[in-house]
């Protein structure tokens, strides 16, 4: 087993419900991996459809919850995966959140306890990533896999997780973004999908960590907030606060669009040119 960091390129699509159809145009527009969000469950059968209609596409979970997904079950699939299609196939896991699961306990004792059994079924360290946001968690997942995949931060956190991973790890974080020169509707749009999020405490904790203050996290989430966790604008201006990422050491960028289904290959055909990827 190598333990190169995973190739995925520069971007990768991030969301739900990609149809292998829209996967094959992903392809087709240059960027190098889709990434599916949620908790989908162990059996990841919407894998190889998606891996069927491309050729050179990787495909991620952002992320398999340890707690509604059986490791063994979770290893079986990786395994069915990796037969059919070797080394395209990201395993992202994570502890989801204290406020969804009472069987919730201390995060790092939990995914650690789940990384043995991976260990345990022959899942490699190098085709897995966690879910990280705060440190200890950070420096569990340059231990004990490829890399971290943080959600909402910012590319201030992108520097502060490289710095904490160190230089060998893979470090993917995903950005959403509104196509929108509007700053009115980019907040709108910005404030649903937040929503929720607002209300998880390791959110909240990790934005309170990089210097938002408690009016900052408190629903419905200041203009502060929402502007650095959501990119909006023109294309070039998106791509700009995309490329911070990579450039405070982001390995590999997963863009969230906001938008519907149906809208989000032409929002990626939009935003290809100015990310340099066709």
């Amino acid at each position: 087993m190598t333990d190169a960091k995973p190739d995925l390129g520069r971007f990768g699509s991030f969301g739900r419900g990609v149809t292998p159809a829209q996967a094959a145009e992903i392809e087709a527009l240059g960027y190098g991996a889709v990434w599916v969000g949620g908790s989908p469950p162990a059996a990841l059968d919407w894998v190889e459809p998606l891996l069927d209609a491309t050729t050179t596409l990787q495909v991620a979970t952002g992320i398999v919850n340890i707690w509604t997904a059986a490791p063994g079950e979770v290893a079986e699939s990786f395994h069915r995966i990796e037969a059919a299609h070797p080394g395209r196939f990201l395993l992202g896991i994570g502890v989801g959140h204290r406020e969804a699961h009472k069987e919730y306990r201390k995060p790092i004792d939990a995914l650690t306890d789940y990384l043995d059994k991976l260990d345990e079924h022959g899942v490699p360290r190098q085709r897995r990533v966690i879910a990280a946001l705060g440190p200890k968690v950070l420096q569990l997942s340059a231990r004990r896999s490829a890399g971290a995949h943080p959600y909402l931060t910012t590319p201030e956190h992108t520097a502060r997780a490289r710095e904490l991973i160190g230089p060998e790890a893979f470090l993917a974080p995903e950005h959403k973004v509104v196509l929108t020169t509007d700053p009115e509707r980019a907040r709108e749009v910005g404030r649903e999908a937040l929503a929720v999020y607002l209300g998880l405490a390791n959110y909240v904790n990790n934005w309170k960590r990089l210097g938002f203050s408690d009016v900052d996290v408190t629903k419905p989430g200041s203009d502060r907030l929402v502007d650095a966790v959501v990119a909006y604008g023109t294309p070039d201006q998106i791509a700009a606060r995309l490329t911070e990422h990579l450039e405070a050491g982001a390995d590999h960028v997963p863009v969230q669009v906001l938008t519907r289904p149906d809208k989000l290959v032409g929002a990626l055909t939009e935003l290809a040119g100015p990310l340099g990827l066709n």
